[in-house]
């Protein structure tokens, strides 16, 4: 076999297989996705202030406390931030970080797909030696009954042979306290019921820190509104507000956003 025959056939496999990409130098951005096995630099990192996140001042305060402990290297805790659909879980994350940022914490935030765990102890060996904090960012995460990933996740957070290193911390986001669905068929005399639900709030009790996040009330949902709206100079009508977010079903830190949107269109400003 000649040296040209093994040169085609090496860049044959390396277009069926490339090699990983190359990562970003994890000590340099405020914040990454992790994406095939490597660090990227995420586009235009910009999270909200925290005074903007209105209704949630005590989430706001733990999880802030908490990240800046992990910023300065003292112990600090995986988080869970659960509850109702837009009630700003995630602008929540986004903003402590940039926040503790914002005060000279030596802090990152890496986000991971939700269904990259088995990708996360290569990333724990990308981030074990960084002279840095990280926060580890998995929005939405959700299993079904039968999957393993419940298992593996508990195994990350405490006590397994790939538990996270002592710089990074775990924050996840889902609309389920217990992450995982409950399907207890009261037929089945076979299975404790209570058996089954404590199962699965095991894997919520790993979380050192637990967030819940509600439905707001109206006057929080046009308090979020009118701080929106103040914060790019809009003019806007509480009870048109209101109007919207009843078209909606619901009032949400994300709704009252997607008003102001609309407000900014119809005012010809830029958010």
């Amino acid at each position: 076999m000649n040296d040209l025959l093994l040169t085609r056939i090496a860049e044959a496999l390396e277009r069926i297989a490339p090699p990983p990409p190359a990562s970003a130098d994890p000590s340099a951005s405020p914040a990454y996705v992790w994406r095939d096995g490597a660090l990227v630099a995420a586009r235009d990192f910009a999270p909200l202030p925290l005074a903007l996140l209105e209704g949630i001042d005590p989430q706001k305060a733990q999880l802030t406390d908490n990240l800046q402990r992990l910023a300065d290297g003292l112990p600090a805790h995986d988080v869970l931030l659960w509850g109702a659909r837009g009630t700003g879980k995630s602008a929540l994350v986004k903003a402590a970080v940039g926040q503790v940022q914002a005060e000279g914490g030596a802090l990152a935030l890496i986000e991971v797909a939700g269904d990259g765990l088995d990708a996360l102890p290569p990333l724990f060996d990308r981030i074990a030696g960084v002279n840095r904090a990280f926060a580890i960012f998995i929005d939405d995460l959700g299993f079904a009954d039968g999957d393993a990933g419940p298992r593996r996740l508990r195994s990350l957070l405490e006590g397994g042979a790939e538990a996270r290193p002592g710089n990074a911390r775990l924050l996840v986001t889902a609309n389920r306290r217990h992450i995982v669905e409950r399907h207890i068929s009261e037929q089945d005399g076979a299975i404790n019921p209570r058996d089954v639900a404590d199962d699965k709030l095991a894997l919520a009790d790993r979380f050192g820190l637990s967030l819940g996040f509600h439905v707001v009330d109206q006057p929080t949902y046009v308090a979020m509104v009118a701080g929106y709206a103040a914060a790019h100079w809009l003019q806007f009508e509480p009870q048109e507000a209101i109007a919207w977010a009843t078209t909606r079903g619901h009032r949400s830190g994300r709704v009252a956003w997607q008003y102001v949107v609309e407000l900014a269109g119809r005012q010809g400003r830029r958010l």
